[in-house]
């Protein structure tokens, strides 16, 4: 599975003109499921972003990460949006492939099945909504953009 995590001061998605999903400071995660991804590699994932400590402490270094905002318990929001254009290949002329994302039914599947453990895992997780033509706004904080992708074989 791939991911490309957003460091945000706040984002929302707007699908037809309102409002899918809205956070404060947290994560913007555009979320990814490529051909031979399962629920393992989804989990995976998943305890990798909720645990990566890309935001800055009271000494300016990223020391808390997305569970702990301020160092005091504060979870700050995830905003998970899906992506399959981030299994883009571009190497064989000007017009992407996108043959490395998984099918829609399954690239659906593992995208639900995200959100759900996100939900159990994490207190602030909100949505763009699978399939649909989305406006993503955000303001990037720092920037920080990180990608982050699990293989199928990852143990």
């Amino acid at each position: 599975m791939l991911a490309l995590l957003q460091r945000v001061s706040e984002a929302r998605v707007l699908i037809g003109g309102q409002v899918s999903g809205e956070i404060g400071a947290g994560l913007l995660v555009l979320l990814c499921a490529e051909r031979g991804d399962t629920a393992l590699q989804s989990d995976k994932l998943l305890a990798k972003l909720l645990k990566l400590r890309i935001f800055s402490d009271s000494a300016g270094k990223m020391n808390h990460s997305v569970q702990d905002l301020d160092g005091q318990g504060t979870a700050g929001g995830l905003l998970l949006v899906s992506q399959f254009t981030l299994a883009a290949d571009a190497s064989g002329g000007n017009r992407p492939s996108f043959t490395a994302a998984a099918p829609a039914e399954e690239g659906r599947r593992l995208y639900d099945y995200f959100v759900a453990q996100a939900r159990l895992a994490h207190p602030v997780v909100q949505t763009g909504q699978f399939g649909a033509d989305m406006q993503v706004h955000l303001v990037n904080d720092g920037p920080v953009t990180i990608p982050l992708r699990i293989a199928p074989d990852a143990k």
